[in-house]
């Protein structure tokens, strides 16, 4: 049989996570392999014979990836062409008022424009706030556009004009006209169709600069991987969506992988009926987390990437550079850990690839959480004696023992994801320490304990294919299209036939590209969200209604949602800012119990550190035949993942592989 089998992938900076199951017979297949930075696809294809699939057998893929992501926050991206509404074309230059620091002159204070000015154009045109023409755009003003586009000789284009968002016509005419020219032109009004001139402007940029990344490297993907509209990619907010779409905004990449696990954890959080959940996704290069009240994950407008702003719905995932990978040093200071990573190539020491610098992960192996005598997935080896000479001159520089310098670095890593943690509950009126902390990634489970010490959490779950888990969310989403758009109308007076119509035409743009994959219209579900705010405030609260548009709903509902957030409401009028559209067809793929496989050695003890605890004789446990609680200390292995379980913690695994670990009261 072939065409049977359903594949889900992460991209990650270190290694390419996939997770395949079967319909027809329930089976389930988990690898991992090294990423290859400079030919993904090639990585994915090598995942694929990771799990002893051939291509033909690919019914569907779908993959979440860091490359658009990386781009952007390295700067390795495309030269582009702005064209602005006259007056306007120093927007990215001009930014916002905000320094990078208030105290420091010696730092920049604003980010370097994603496009040099030189490459700016100014366009005599102009609309109003409400997108009425005040300045016609004439056929000569396009003209001398083109010339200059032609002298410019870019590959791509982002088109951002005042007020778009209203009334696109300009836009519209320019992308027709340019794309005759430039094989890759990014509309305002397609990628954030808000009001924000600087936000959506620097939107529409990136935007540009990713498309000739992501159309050569979707392109490929289709080429070698030809399944057609089985081929998918997973998005920032947190579904699937079909590479067509993606090649018109790739900027929906951007933050995918880590949406993914998010996805996953929200299946997990509700089938455990856990009402608050902390995720904790720590993997070769970053670490990931994001707050689920309710079985809903945190959404947010957007985020920084690289200082400059990237505006568009997407789950409100908090990154650090504090990952298996990232780098250790001494300063001044004392210890620091990341940002910078040792990424997949050459990788920490301890992998024996050529890393000469130290990182979290060759600490880890030094305090013997790593087992030596297996290789990571079958093919990457722990070098002690590498770990340990990176990390000597760290050591010697602190006057400590190789082991006591391995748990300060890894104390002041999981005094960084604290900090993450706080970053997505006490500044949102949560307190952290009332939630379960969900650990995955390569590196989640072996931080868990300490971190939930840290923080003060007394519960944690390591998920089956908890290695994987960013891959099983790619399997598992909805298939969806996002946008959201500004509106900008108060409820006070509003016209309601004139707004339904508006929302309407919103919600048929977002279900074109699942009705041209293919997707049936009486499957799709439609999700709306009033973005909503006080006349005089800056900042839209998220508000859900269904249609037709009931005001005094809106209102009440409102209100009860500004009383939670900030302990009061007003009678002042509201307006809704925006509105946010989600079609979406539920996923039904399910995934049963994957299988974990175990080490090629039997387990025995071994030697291991902990806080306090130097040189503990501590048990190995084969999670593929564990069955019942275990006291720490012990380190639980799989083929791909450990899970450590300190002094003062204890273990036990569920019917579906999920590991429950919880303090023991002292």
């Amino acid at each position: 049989m072939t065409n049977i089998w359903e594949i889900g992938t992460d991209i990650g900076g270190t290694f390419t996570d996939i997770i395949a199951i079967r319909r027809d017979t329930a089976e389930v297949r988990i690898a991992k392999v090294p990423s290859r930075p400079q030919a993904p696809v090639q990585a994915m294809l090598e995942a694929i014979e990771a799990v002893g699939l051939q291509k033909s057998e690919v019914k569907r893929f779908i993959h979440g990836t860091t490359r658009i992501t990386n781009a952007i926050v390295e700067e390795r991206l495309p030269k582009v062409a702005l064209v602005a509404t006259r007056g306007f074309e120093d927007v990215l230059d001009i930014s916002r008022y905000r320094r990078r620091d208030l105290y420091r002159l010696d730092v920049v204070p604003k980010p370097k424009a994603i496009v040099p000015r030189e490459l700016c154009f100014a366009l005599d045109e102009r609309l109003d706030h409400e997108g009425n023409v005040l300045t016609a755009l004439g056929d000569a003003e396009i003209e001398r556009l083109i010339a200059w586009l032609k002298a410019a000789d870019v590959q791509s284009v982002a088109v951002s004009l005042l007020h778009a968002y209203a009334n696109p016509v300009h836009e519209q005419m320019l992308g027709e006209r340019i794309r005759r020219f430039v094989p890759h032109v990014s509309l305002s009004h397609e990628i954030n169709p808000e009001a924000r001139e600087y936000e959506r402007t620097s939107s529409t940029a990136f935007n540009a600069a990713a498309m000739p990344i992501a159309v050569e490297y979707l392109s490929e993907l289709e080429e070698r991987l030809p399944i057609g509209s089985g081929l998918q990619v997973f998005h920032s907010a947190g579904a699937m969506i079909p590479i067509a779409a993606v090649k018109r905004r790739p900027l929906v990449m951007a933050m995918s992988g880590p949406a993914a696990g998010v996805a996953a954890s929200v299946s997990i959080a509700r089938q455990l009926d856990k009402p608050r959940v902390l995720t904790f996704d720590m993997g070769g290069t970053t670490t990931d987390v994001c707050l689920i009240v309710d079985g809903q994950a945190e959404m947010t407008d957007g985020k920084l990437l690289g200082d400059r702003p990237l505006r568009q719905p997407m789950l409100a995932v908090h990154s650090i550079g504090a990952g298996g990978g990232s780098i250790v040093k001494l300063g001044s200071g004392g210890l620091s850990v990341g940002p910078e990573s040792a990424g997949s190539e050459p990788g920490p020491a301890c992998y024996g690839r050529g890393g000469i610098r130290p990182t979290i992960t060759d600490a880890n192996a030094l305090l013997g959480y790593l087992n030596p005598e297996t290789k990571l997935g079958d093919r990457i080896g722990i070098d002690l004696d590498a770990a340990a000479r990176v990390i000597m001159p760290i050591a010697d520089g602190l006057g400590l023992g190789l082991k006591e310098t391995a748990l300060g670095i890894i104390r002041v890593a999981n005094a960084t994801m604290a900090r993450a943690l706080r970053r997505v509950t006490v500044e949102r009126g949560i307190d952290g320490r009332d939630c379960a902390l969900l650990a995955f990634g390569g590196g989640g489970p072996m931080h868990a304990a300490g971190l939930a010490d840290l923080y003060g959490i007394t519960e944690i779950v390591v998920p089956a294919a908890s290695s994987a888990f960013s891959a099983l969310g790619c399997l598992t989403a909805d298939f969806s299209f996002l946008q959201q758009q500004t509106l900008r109308v108060a409820l006070d007076g509003i016209d309601l036939a004139k707004v339904g119509e508006r929302i309407d035409g919103m919600v048929e743009q977002a279900l074109d590209p699942l009705l041209a994959n293919g997707i049936a219209r009486d499957t799709i579900e439609v999700d709306l969200v009033a973005l909503m705010r006080y006349a005089a405030q800056a900042d839209a609260i998220p508000v859900p209604f269904t249609r037709p548009l009931d005001p005094a709903y809106l209102r009440n509902a409102f209100l009860k949602k500004h009383r939670e957030l900030y302990g009061y409401a007003t009678e002042e009028s509201c307006v809704i800012e925006s509105v946010r559209v989600q079609a979406r067809q539920p996923s039904t793929t399910t995934v049963g119990r994957p299988g974990t496989v175990a080490r090629a050695v039997t387990p025995v003890a071994r030697t291991c550190s902990f806080d306090g605890a130097l040189d503990v004789m501590t048990d190995i446990i084969d999670r593929s035949t564990m069955a019942s609680t275990i006291s720490g200390p012990a380190i639980i292995e799989d083929a791909w993942s450990t899970v450590v379980v300190p002094p003062g913690w204890q273990a036990a695994p569920d019917a579906s592989g999920n590991l429950y670990l919880t303090k023991v009261a002292s």
